[in-house]
């Protein structure tokens, strides 16, 4: 049995979620969102909980009873109370800046980089342009983002120059050394 789909998700009040045969939809202060779902599993509104359940227990319904049970959690979390992560440019001359929906960066290379911010999310850039703050209600598209902004120049181990998760520690080498 799975230990997560069997838990149930907590809804929140102010948070409405409506089940269709093919999906749910979540509706919140922050907004709303819909994920549609496959017919092995089983979605159920009880009182002020929602229920995942699997129909069989064939291998692809016992993968998605804990997939679409947090995947339900992530929508309620996020349009009561939103995702956010923070980047941090580490090097010498980075930074960020906002033009419009436009993230412009300048990250060591001799042309910059824009990068489109996507439709429902939002992005500030703090710190004389050393952070940039993407925050938004749906988690699988704000992790992306954030994703495909710190692919742009990943941090490196040696002087650890880069972008970064505010979170995250980068493994740091020793350099070379002389010979004497």
């Amino acid at each position: 049995m799975s230990r997560i789909g069997i838990r149930p998700v907590q809804i929140p009040q102010g948070v409405k979620v409506a089940v269709t045969p093919t999906s749910v939809t979540v509706e919140g202060p922050k907004g709303k969102l819909v994920q549609e779902y496959i017919p092995e599993v089983e979605i159920a509104v009880e009182g002020s909980t929602v229920v995942v359940n699997r129909k069989s227990d064939s291998k692809q319904a016992k993968a998605f009873h804990g997939l679409y049970r947090n995947l339900i959690n992530n929508m309620v979390i996020g349009v009561s109370q939103g995702f956010k992560k923070t980047l941090v440019l580490n090097g010498v001359g980075y930074r960020a800046e906002l033009q419009g929906n436009l993230l412009v960066m300048s990250l060591g290379y001799s042309t910059d980089f824009a990068v489109v911010v996507p439709q429902g999310l939002a992005v500030t850039v703090e710190a004389n342009g050393q952070k940039v703050v993407v925050s938004g209600i749906d988690r699988a598209l704000l992790g992306k983002f954030a994703s495909e902004v710190r692919s742009l120049r990943e941090p490196e181990p040696y002087k650890g120059k880069g972008i970064r998760y505010e979170d995250e520690k980068i493994r740091r080498k020793v350099g070379k050394t002389g010979v004497k």
